[in-house]
């Protein structure tokens, strides 16, 4: 898998095991997110590099910062092989030719309606991920500015989904995929079968119903 080439993208983030990496992969995920950025779900380095390992192959694996320096972004890639990198913050032009140099996709993560996410050159990107004012908070915002701004890249949708609302916002904004942690949780960091199963299969099916209709 070396290109965001399938018509819709699903993503479990914030996956802190093997099993909920593993549950996230028998569901239908396309992506799973390991968190290096501080935060309930962030992992060790090892652990993180174990969880990569067991995964090669299987899904697009996918390494998440926010606000970390350059050098510790291309340090934790030394040891953590990944698909793809996803940056929350500022992406400088060195470290995105870093990750180019890497053959990595990237994702950049905007929060809605900032300047930033009118502001940013999305064509420097592979996809755009498009949150709320407080990634990884859980909680729901309005999409009313995707309206007011064009991409030119995939839009991945994320900032409170769940089973019970997923498949209203992929009908709704048209986003070329969707991105969930603490919605398919039982508490920070574990995942809950269930809700993972449920989000993914309500995701994927309401892709397909789109497609078709």
């Amino acid at each position: 898998m070396t290109e965001f080439d399938a018509p819709f993208f699903v993503k479990v983030c914030g996956v802190t095991t093997l099993g909920d990496a593993n549950a996230a992969i028998d569901a239908g995920a396309n992506a799973i997110g390991l968190i290096l950025a501080s935060s309930p779900r962030q992992l060790s380095l090892d652990r993180a590099m174990a969880i990569a390992e067991s995964t090669k192959d299987r899904v697009l694996r996918t390494l998440v910062f926010r606000d970390n320096d350059d050098d510790f972004v291309r340090d934790a890639l030394d040891l953590v092989e990944v698909d793809v990198v996803q940056i929350h913050g500022a992406l400088s032009d060195e470290l995105l030719e870093s990750l180019r140099e890497r053959e990595l996709l990237v994702i950049k993560a905007l929060s809605i309606g900032s300047d930033e996410f009118y502001d940013f050159e999305d064509s420097r990107v592979d996809a755009v991920l498009i949150d709320g004012a407080t990634p990884g908070s859980g909680v729901s915002h309005s999409w009313d500015a995707l309206s007011d701004r064009s991409f030119d890249v995939p839009i991945i949708a994320a900032g409170g989904l769940d089973e019970s609302n997923v498949a209203s916002v992929i009908a709704m904004t048209r986003v070329w995929g969707v991105d969930s942690a603490s919605g398919v949780e039982s508490s920070p960091g574990v995942k809950d079968r269930d809700r993972l199963t449920n989000f993914v299969e309500r995701a994927r099916d309401s892709f397909h119903e789109r497609a078709t209709s």
